[in-house]
């Protein structure tokens, strides 16, 4: 599909909002690797998904347990409303996984 320029300028202000996010985890979130998002902007920014993903499952857990899940997703929500996107149900726009996860698919 291809981008028009207002989509094209919206796509690029949610990366860099998720990128400042992504950083400032990495600093802060012990196991947390890295993030992606997918969107149809057709449906923005219901349909957008933000995936984030520690190193192991045993990180993950440790970060659910910690409550740093949650302050993933006030983290995200907060960033992206920054740049002037509200999520109205920011718990429904992020999800979480694990690299091992990832590993195990590629290898099925």
């Amino acid at each position: 599909m291809k981008m028009n320029k207002t989509v094209k300028k919206l796509d690029n202000n949610v990366i860099k909002a998720l990128t400042e996010v992504c950083e400032e985890a990495k600093s802060s979130i012990q196991g947390f690797a890295w993030l992606t998002h997918t969107a149809n902007y057709a449906n923005f920014p219901a349909s957008l998904l933000v995936t984030c993903v520690f190193s192991t499952e045993d990180a993950l857990q440790d970060a659910k347990l910690y409550g740093h899940d949650t302050t993933l997703i006030k983290l995200i929500h907060s960033t992206l409303l920054n740049t002037g996107i509200l999520l109205k149900q920011p718990k429904h726009n992020v999800t979480f996984d694990t690299d091992e996860a990832g590993a195990e698919q590629r290898l099925l």
